[in-house]
């Protein structure tokens, strides 16, 4: 059985993600930021699937000195769960989301930005990487913000375009164990994200949706299938790549 870690798993693009594999026979561990019974109804959302275990841990990404006592409860949950000491595939789907107009932007609020979506994934991903096994997955998840140019979003896409560089350069590194590391990047997703931006604001949507080829904004099965394609074998012949996952927007 293949066993992955989503962070950000307690709702949006992880939630769904963490469920498709889930059904697909893989065990899971994600992790939360402050939703705890979010996470514990993912988990057992996961566990009605014959045979397949979960687990939910907190983790800030934003906060690296905590990284080392999260490895070590990961570590653990592998162990008395599976009976193992390594794991399949990494998704960095944590993260934060939001604009502030790059004149107005303060050092705490790009700080936040950068370390969540960014150096966060990168550093946590640098201490685990060792448990992955030959042959794994890792699945970064970026965004089409790191393409464009929309108004107040110079931080957030700022670090999702790390995001998809960064993959590129640790697909290269990680080839010698056939760790295959891919990225892909959501468009408008109807999700939690941003703050439940288009639950507040649903008059956002049909413009959006105007501006996509296939006519709607994206949800968040649609980001998790294709994410729980990258980390089968289906694309085991597939690396350092970004897909964008969002119907066409802005074609």
């Amino acid at each position: 059985m293949k066993i992955a870690l989503i962070t950000g798993g307690s709702n949006g693009i992880g939630k769904a993600t963490a469920l498709e594999l889930g059904r697909r026979g893989t065990g899971v561990v994600l992790t939360y930021h402050s939703d705890a019974a979010g996470a514990a109804a993912v988990v057992a959302e996961i566990e009605k699937n014959p045979g397949i275990r979960a687990a939910a841990l907190q983790l800030d990404l934003s906060r690296r000195e905590t990284f080392t006592v999260f490895a070590d409860a990961f570590r653990d949950a592998l162990q008395t769960l599976w009976g193992r000491t390594t794991f399949d595939a990494l998704v960095n789907n944590g993260g934060m989301g939001g604009g502030m107009p790059f004149a107005d932007m303060t050092e705490d609020y790009f700080d936040k930005i950068l370390n969540t979506n960014f150096t966060g994934p990168f550093l946590l991903t640098q201490r685990l990487v060792g448990r992955i096994e030959e042959g794994g997955a890792i699945v970064n998840v970026s965004s089409s913000s790191s393409k464009g140019s929309f108004v107040g979003y110079s931080a957030y896409g700022a670090s999702k375009a790390a995001v998809s560089s960064w993959t590129r350069y640790i697909a290269k590194e990680l080839s010698p164990r056939r760790i295959r590391v891919n990225a892909v990047s959501p468009g408008p997703v109807h999700s939690n994200f941003g703050g439940g931006v288009f639950d507040k604001h649903p008059e956002y949507i049909q413009p959006l949706a105007a501006q996509t080829a296939l006519g709607r904004i994206g949800a968040p099965d649609d980001l998790a299938k294709v994410i729980a394609g990258f980390i089968s074998d289906d694309f085991g012949w597939v690396t350092a790549q970004d897909i964008e996952v969002s119907g066409g927007f802005l074609l």
